[in-house]
């Protein structure tokens, strides 16, 4: 049978209220624990007990938490007043116009422009960017080249296997053409220069339809490699 239901209300017996209060406090903070490490979130609980004792827990510290919770509710204060969501706002174009000033005066240094106040140092400073910058540069330069070459090799490469598949047709061609005339004119025996030419004993003449006393010769071409 399944538990019966208990009645949320404060339990009257104050041994059953200590027990109950020691494990439900214990399932919490084990609760509050998985809550952090399985959703990475950071979580503060604090519990006193009806006696004034403390029990805390903190994924990270109990002071970051807190002071996390006090920033967070005094921005959401300031976004519900309409004046002080003014300020905020404020401040926050303020902040964002400071590092864009920031940032365009880095690029003028960059350029090479404005350098007048600067030492020593500061210069190096500037010439080590450039440096990192260049060598970054330069290395993705050297990746797009060999992503390049290696591109055009495997292309030669299909290019090359479709030459010798080629070769492969023509030389089957041949052979083919060979028996053809093997059984047009005998089975008698060919030397090795006859392969490449089928001299063919007579021509019909494309006008008169008669045949021609000339004979004809058919030259098969040579495969490139």
């Amino acid at each position: 049978m399944g538990r019966g239901k208990i009645v949320i209300r404060r339990i009257d017996n104050s041994t059953s209220r200590q027990v109950t209060f020691s494990k439900r406090r214990k399932g919490l903070i084990k609760k509050a624990k998985e809550l952090a490490i399985l959703c990475d979130a950071e979580v503060g609980l604090v519990i006193f007990s009806s006696t004034g004792k403390l029990y805390e827990f903190a994924s990270t510290s109990m002071k970051s938490v807190i002071e996390k919770y006090l920033k967070s509710k005094e921005e959401h204060q300031q976004l519900l007043n309409p004046a002080s969501e003014v300020t905020f706002w404020q401040r926050e174009a303020a902040i964002l116009r400071h590092q864009l000033q920031n940032l365009q005066e880095n690029h003028r240094q960059l350029m090479g422009q404005e350098l007048y106040g600067l030492g020593v140092k500061d210069l190096q400073n500037i010439e080590n960017r450039l440096e990192i910058s260049l060598k970054g540069i330069r290395m993705k330069k050297e990746q797009l080249l060999t992503d390049e070459i290696q591109e055009i090799n495997q292309k030669g490469s299909l290019i090359h296997e479709e030459n010798m598949e080629l070769h492969k047709k023509i030389i089957a061609i041949r052979q083919e053409n060979m028996e053809l005339y093997k059984k047009l004119y005998g089975t008698r025996d060919m030397d090795p220069a006859s392969q490449n030419t089928l001299n063919i004993p007579f021509a019909i003449s494309s006008t008169s339809g008669e045949v021609s006393n000339v004979p004809v010769q058919l030259q098969l071409s040579q495969p490139s490699q």
